[in-house]
């Protein structure tokens, strides 16, 4: 559905076309969507595919006799009833071309989950400096990062994004000539013509949700909304929120120099934070705060909530400067909750000393887009800015231009702001993020010793949880499926029979292994984490087909099979260690809160000479050690690719 109404909203380049260059980032010759209508559609795997990848996930984590039993149970539904809710999936997938099997039960899983989005869901990515020094001032840094991406949403808006494609052989593929050629192919065909010269283009039909969106509270199922007439700012300081229209009726951007008088002028407001301030209410369960938010309703603010709904997003002005890179993830993950918004798709947060990061919510979009964003608006506010500190601000009344909104509050809302904030305080103060950078080396060391750097980093996290805690537990790695139409994750199962026998080899035998030993077990986790990562992006992991046929069967009120009964199904959903990573020109780094109260939440990236992690916990676990762990798992791992001995 998504995808079609973007499509639809193509044509939208005439609004445009009497702007100036200026209002764009680029005029990409192929337009945005041009290969939308011919990407390959999401596969739903073989049934017999699925249980065989189901069992192997399982293996590392069982003993015998449980193993037996679960092995038993996975048979018996793949000749039984899991045979029927597949060909019943298959033939629901065949009627609906349009999209993916995953789209709609995913949208569900999302916008069921009654327990708050903050920290359970919304992660955050945050930007590196300007390279400029002088531009990282808060005012500053503020306008050009709002004007570039009220660029960037024109540009796409307006046809003119470049397409999103994952370039193999980009010295084929990412040319003038080719783009020349491509735009001409008809969108129904035009994937198969850059498939021929080893380029995957991607699923952007998420984008759309970028820009005047957020997540309403609903009793039972949130609803996502849009409104793309929209054209106001929504800006949160000190606990208070403001609007100004950032585009004009025409279309037309507002002029940097105005921008930036009303972000100066609200930066310069000296209102009080309010007494009840009700951004508190987003981090709340999402059933109290839908009955919260119809109250608000009912009590005259639909007019106020209108405009933060609508709102094209959320820049989020804090009053103090960034102190380390701990404090930094703090700030951007959750921060006060006074001054935070956490329903809208996405947040700027721009603090006083012009560190920038954007928080966003989960269920409308994935990484992928988020990035792509976050890449653009990077590149664009630092090589392009639109305003510099030379730049004075335009002599304009912003008292008249900028909105405060005002809130009426009966004393229910008092009563729920305050116990929001009472849980927010509590949840916020059991969280540890802690973080480690290993120096020892990075992909370029382990691309010669022809190993792959993801899956040293999580070999590392299997062997140090295993030093740590003496176990192997369910572990979460995210992958992108978006070289589909409508694609959205999938999961890569790191812990295997080959990451526990490669870690009790470090962590319990070392006297029982030779180096060349060690180094042929490093090799088997690789080899076996580059077949998984493989299968989970081209759509053939088995996490979300189970999770498709569990949703089928709940939606025609079967009741639920005994496969998904088993505790060891449980367990493996019950991911204690909960990884995703990313490596971007712009991102300084990124993080999440653990998904299970005894997990991790592992963000990490994998650079060229070193590699860094950000690790969330609540009391059950220890962070700290477990990055002590990791440090020395990848010392380890290293010192054997490098053929040196190592001791225990």
């Amino acid at each position: 559905m998504a995808a079609r109404q973007l499509l639809r909203a193509a044509p939208g380049r005439r609004g445009y076309s009497g702007a100036g260059a200026a209002e764009f980032l680029h005029r990409s010759i192929v337009p945005t969507m041009h290969y939308q209508k011919s990407l390959p559609r999401l596969p739903v795997p073989k049934l017999e595919d699925t249980i065989k990848r189901y069992l192997n996930a399982q293996k590392p984590l069982l003993n015998d006799d449980q193993f037996r039993k679960t092995e038993e149970l996975a048979h018996d539904f793949e000749k039984g009833i899991g045979r029927e809710l597949h060909e019943q999936l298959v033939a629901q997938d065949n009627q609906n071309k349009h999209t993916s099997y995953i789209t709609g039960p995913w949208f569900d899983m999302y916008l069921k989950a009654r327990e708050p989005i903050l920290l359970n869901f919304n992660p955050f990515m945050s930007f590196k400096p300007d390279p400029k020094p002088e531009y990282n001032d808060q005012l500053i840094r503020a306008t050009n990062m709002t004007v570039s991406a009220i660029r960037f949403m024109k540009t796409f808006r307006a046809g003119y994004l470049e397409p999103e494609v994952f370039h193999l052989n980009p010295e084929k593929s990412d040319t003038k000539l080719f783009k020349k050629i491509i735009r001409f192919v008809p969108s129904s065909i035009s994937w198969f013509g850059a498939y021929m010269v080893n380029a995957y283009p991607l699923d952007m039909s998420q984008y759309f949700r970028l820009f005047n969106s957020t997540r309403i509270p609903k009793l039972s199922k949130d609803e996502l909304y849009t409104d793309e007439k929209a054209r106001h700012l929504l800006v949160l300081r000190n606990g208070n929120f403001y609007v100004f229209d950032v585009i004009d009726r025409d279309g037309n951007m507002l002029r940097p120099s105005e921008i930036h008088a009303h972000l100066k002028y609200i930066l310069s407001d000296n209102s009080p934070a309010p007494a009840f301030p009700l951004g508190y209410l987003t981090s709340e369960n999402r059933n109290t705060w839908a009955a919260l938010r119809k109250n608000l309703l009912d009590n005259g603010n639909a007019e106020a909530l209108q405009k933060v709904d609508s709102a094209m997003f959320c820049l989020t002005l804090d009053d103090f400067p960034i102190k380390d890179l701990v404090h930094l993830s703090h700030t951007m993950l959750h921060g006060d909750g006074a001054n935070r918004w956490y329903d809208k798709s996405f947040s700027l947060i721009i603090a006083k000393d012009g560190t920038a990061g954007i928080n966003f919510e989960h269920s409308w979009g994935d990484g992928v887009a988020v990035l792509r964003f976050q890449n653009e608006i990077f590149k664009d506010s630092t090589t392009t800015p639109a305003i510099s500190p030379q730049s004075q601000p335009a002599s304009v009344d912003s008292s008249r231009a900028v909105q405060k909104l005002d809130f009426k509050l009966n004393d229910a809302l008092k009563a729920g702001i305050t116990k929001a904030k009472e849980t927010f305080d509590a949840t916020v103060k059991s969280l540890s993020l802690n973080m480690i950078q290993f120096e020892e080396g990075g992909k370029e060391l382990l691309k010669q010793k022809k190993v792959s750097p993801d899956a040293v980093a999580q070999l590392a996290f299997q062997m140090a949880f295993l030093r740590l805690y003496d176990q192997t537990v369910a572990t979460y790695e995210s992958c992108s499926t978006a070289a589909f139409k409508h694609g959205r994750t999938e999961t890569i199962r790191p812990a295997s029979v080959h990451t526990k026998k490669c870690s009790e080899a470090f962590v319990k035998g070392l006297s029982n292994h030779s180096t060349g030993e060690l180094q042929s077990l490093i090799m088997e986790c690789s080899k076996y984490h580059g077949r998984l990562t493989k299968e989970a992006a081209m759509g053939q992991g088995f996490d979300r087909h189970l999770f498709g046929l569990r949703y089928l069967a709940s939606s025609k009120g079967l009741p639920l099979p005994e496969f998904y009964q088993d505790q060891a199904y449980a367990r493996l959903n019950h991911n204690i260690i909960s990884t995703s990573t990313l490596v971007s020109p712009a991102v300084q780094l990124g993080g999440f809160g653990p998904v299970v109260a005894d997990g991790f939440g592992v963000g990490y990236q994998v650079q060229d000479d070193w590699i860094g992690c950000n690790v969330s916990s609540y009391p059950a676990r220890n962070g700290k050690e477990y990055l002590q762990c990791i440090h020395k798992s990848l010392e380890d791992i290293f010192n054997v690719l490098k053929g040196k001995k190592i001791g225990s």
